[in-house]
């Protein structure tokens, strides 16, 4: 074998090498840009169903802010009904206390459950139940259950959407290697919290 057939082995060797490394270089960026891809979009829906909880916040807020004025109004008219008087107070305080998604979501099955039992004590006091001040703060929390609802609609959807996202593949790879977890729906444990408070006139 003489050396200019060495050579030439040589650079196609050295060719191929190089052809190697370079598609292997592309198959890297493909990857990487593969998983900054998904990342982003996984980040973008969570960030989403963030967005939809900060609209429900705003309105569980509201709610909060009603519920001190109501137990009051109707204490004047219903003092010994102190037990479901004093369990709205705990509830609320709880509601507003919890911390974290999954803490509000269960705080605030509580304080629907006793905000229905106090509505349901208030129907049995025909005084109360024409109170002006009674029927506008019944007013105001049946608006403000209206749009909690349909902000939990929103916020579900959402979550719907993310979760999905994290448990397909191959979106499931990245979410695991960069401890995406799903998210919890707002939802009610059982029949009797589904309802909002019922308000009458």
């Amino acid at each position: 074998m003489n050396q200019t057939s060495v050579a030439a082995i040589v650079t196609g060797l050295g060719g191929l090498v190089l052809g190697a490394i370079c598609v292997g270089a592309l198959v890297i960026v493909a990857i990487v840009l593969w998983l900054i891809s998904i990342y982003n979009h996984l980040q973008r829906l969570r960030i989403a169903g963030e967005g939809a909880w900060a609209d429900i916040d705003v309105q569980l807020r509201r709610r909060h802010d009603l519920i001190p004025n109501l137990v009051e109004t109707v204490k004047g008219y219903a003092t010994h009904e102190r037990g479901t008087l004093d369990a709205v107070i705990s509830a609320r305080a709880k509601a507003t206390g919890a911390q974290g998604i999954p803490a509000k979501i269960a705080a605030e099955g509580e304080l629907t459950q006793a905000l229905g039992r106090l509505m349901a004590v208030a129907e049995a006091y025909p005084d109360l139940k024409a109170n002006q001040n009674f029927l506008q703060l019944q007013g105001e929390l049946g608006n403000t259950e209206s749009l909690i609802a349909r902000s939990r609609s929103g916020y579900n959807g959402a979550v719907g959407r993310f979760n999905e996202a994290c448990v397909v593949f191959p979106n499931n790879l990245v979410a695991g290697l960069f401890q995406f977890k799903p998210m919890e729906f707002f939802k009610e444990e059982n029949e009797a919290a589904r309802e909002a408070p019922k308000v009458k006139f």
